[in-house]
């Protein structure tokens, strides 16, 4: 199915170790495999688990750029898995928190329950299909798809909200990357690599989130020259993104 690809446009470009990537690349991997073959319960398993890294990644974005507003969201957790959270430097730490309630880290860019609740009904429908419960869902490929379908429309909701924080990260990433002197990078094209895109586990689609993002707000700072590089070499370097 095509269509199941499209989430590759969601999910990071680059990972912060080859275990990342591996991860990722094995649940696509099963997915195919099982899809290939009609055993589409166990590809759906695999499709979710690629559902949810999604996730993680998405709320990975809200707490380093978000930091206060995050640490108020754990208000409840234990001060164990608070303070792993924050120490964290995987956004697949997130795996610790169940699942129905690690979606509600997403109100801190403005979801509502309703959007959460269309989440978790998809976590809800994973536990069925992974217990040993005597039935077997997603006979067909019909069904499969349709629930494919319908986790990629969660992810495009989840996406088109983080906009401000993917713009946030843009902002702070052109004002402090336009200083020579303070910057990891001389050329800006590994610049953007390594710190925006690397750093941000940012993907095609917050790509294109930033390209958009109107610079002209940032007109009077004394390094304005520079982020207009940057700018510039971030829509030709990802024309195609």
């Amino acid at each position: 199915m095509e269509e199941a690809q499209r989430i590759f446009d969601y999910l990071p470009i680059s990972y912060s170790n080859p275990t990342e990537k591996e991860y990722i690349d094995f649940l696509w991997d099963s997915f195919l495999t099982n899809y290939n073959a009609g055993k589409y319960p166990f590809a759906f398993l695999a499709y979710h688990m690629l559902f949810m890294s999604f996730v993680y990644f998405e709320i990975w974005q809200i707490k380093n750029n978000c930091c206060g507003d995050f640490q108020k969201a754990m208000v409840g957790f234990s001060k164990d898995t608070e303070k792993e959270l924050l120490e964290a430097n995987t956004p697949f730490s997130l795996w610790q928190i169940n699942e129905s309630v690690v979606f509600r880290f997403l109100k801190l860019i403005g979801m509502d329950n309703s959007d959460i609740g269309r989440f978790t009904k998809i976590v809800k429908d994973r536990n069925d299909t992974a217990h040993s419960n005597g039935n077997i869902f997603y006979k067909n490929k019909e069904t499969i798809d349709a629930k494919i379908i319908e986790m990629l429309s969660c992810v495009e909701t989840i996406q088109e909200k983080s906009a401000p924080i993917i713009e946030k990260a843009y902002e702070s990433f052109l004002k402090e990357g336009s200083i020579p002197e303070d910057r990891e990078c001389f050329e800006d094209e590994d610049q953007i690599r390594e710190i925006l895109v690397h750093k941000n586990y940012l993907s095609h689609e917050d790509i294109r989130i930033a390209q958009k993002w109107d610079i002209s707000g940032l007109s009077t700072d004394t390094q304005f020259a520079n982020i207009q590089s940057l700018s510039e070499t971030l829509k030709r370097v990802y024309a195609e993104e």
